[in-house]
């Protein structure tokens, strides 16, 4: 079991997380497992004594900044704590996730797994096997998602307040329309792709919200948010359909990104735009008055809180899983 302070841990957390943005091979020298999960990323000499343990990391896809991101701050940080870790890449397909997750745990070169599943209730067999195998897993979403009953040994949560982060993300986009549209704005919608988790409940909270908060503002196109290339695409197509768009609720990284993108191509302003997830990129657009506000998931302290969880299962096979929710807050310009 981990006994690092707290302190001492988001420390290491700000290192893995915020400094290897920048240090991609840094700590390991080790390669990222693209296809199948046997590349390793951390190694015992140059972090915690010997490697003890071995655990197999699995972000939705290392396209993503941010999972990239985090998949380098889960390699620093096992380092730190003499833990090998493996990172795959799922290339944001569901069912190669799945598969390559179900390799690595059939074939016992793993003592535990976290993923960061596209669709958790395609896993529920993964998760099964898991624990027939004695495999512990931390996973995103709740035991209900992945056809369990609850808690139990073996198998931990972390989810995101998506109620929360809607009800944010649609007062934020209220705030900047009434503040510097005098509370009137066509608004272009970024809807997440069909699946994903929390999708139902985070968007009823963002047009909840924005209703509530600049009832005059008008939702007059949607698009569905892939990847940051396909959305500025994406963007620019509603922009000739809706020339007069000032408003923006851009949902992630991706798509927020996309959105000014497509904006600058077409020689437009956007004066509003929202969205969660908040990378580097992102922040240092909401410093520049680009984007109005991200309420930005703070992947350090969950990395840190998710990998202790599954260490501590791996350590107590007879422990019960916990449910873990990621920290998050919202990032103005002047906040």
């Amino acid at each position: 079991m981990f006994q690092a302070s707290k302190n001492r841990r988001l420390a290491l957390a700000a290192i893995a997380v915020s400094g290897l943005t920048t240090l991609a091979a840094c700590g390991g020298g080790g390669t990222s497992a693209a296809d199948g999960g046997t590349g390793s990323d951390s190694s015992p000499d140059s972090g915690g004594g010997d490697t003890s343990k071995t655990i197999v990391f699995s972000p939705i896809g290392l396209q993503v900044p941010a999972m990239k991101q985090l998949s380098e701050g889960v390699t620093g940080y096992g380092q730190s704590k003499g833990v090998k870790v493996t990172i795959q890449d799922p290339k944001l397909d569901p069912q190669k996730q799945v598969t390559d997750l179900q390799t690595a745990i059939e074939s016992g070169s793993v003592d535990g797994a976290w993923a960061i599943m596209l669709a958790p209730p395609a896993a529920a067999s993964l998760v099964q096997s898991a624990l027939d195998k004695g495999v512990p897993m931390i996973l995103n979403g709740t035991p209900e998602d992945y056809g369990l009953k609850g808690l139990e040994p073996g198998v931990s949560f972390s989810t995101i307040d998506y109620e929360a982060q809607g009800k944010a993300m649609g007062e934020e986009l209220g705030n900047c329309i009434n503040e510097k549209l005098d509370g009137k704005a066509q608004v272009l919608f970024g809807d997440s792709a069909p699946g994903t988790a929390g999708k139902e409940v985070q968007e009823k909270a963002i047009l909840d919200a924005l209703k509530a908060t600049a009832p005059d503002a008008e939702i007059v196109a949607h698009i569905t948010i892939s990847d940051r290339t396909a959305a500025q695409t994406d963007v620019g197509s509603a922009l000739q359909g809706h020339p007069d768009i000032t408003a923006v609720m851009g949902q992630n990284d991706e798509g927020s990104l996309g959105a000014l993108g497509a904006f600058a191509a077409a020689g437009k302003d956007l004066p509003c735009l929202t969205e969660t997830g908040g990378n580097d990129e992102v922040l240092q657009a909401v410093k520049d008055g680009k984007i109005y506000a991200s309420v930005a998931l703070q992947f350090a302290d969950d990395m840190v809180q998710s990998f202790d969880a599954l260490v501590t299962m791996i350590d107590d096979p007879s422990a019960t899983g916990v449910q873990l929710t990621v920290p998050q807050k919202v990032v103005k310009q002047d906040s």
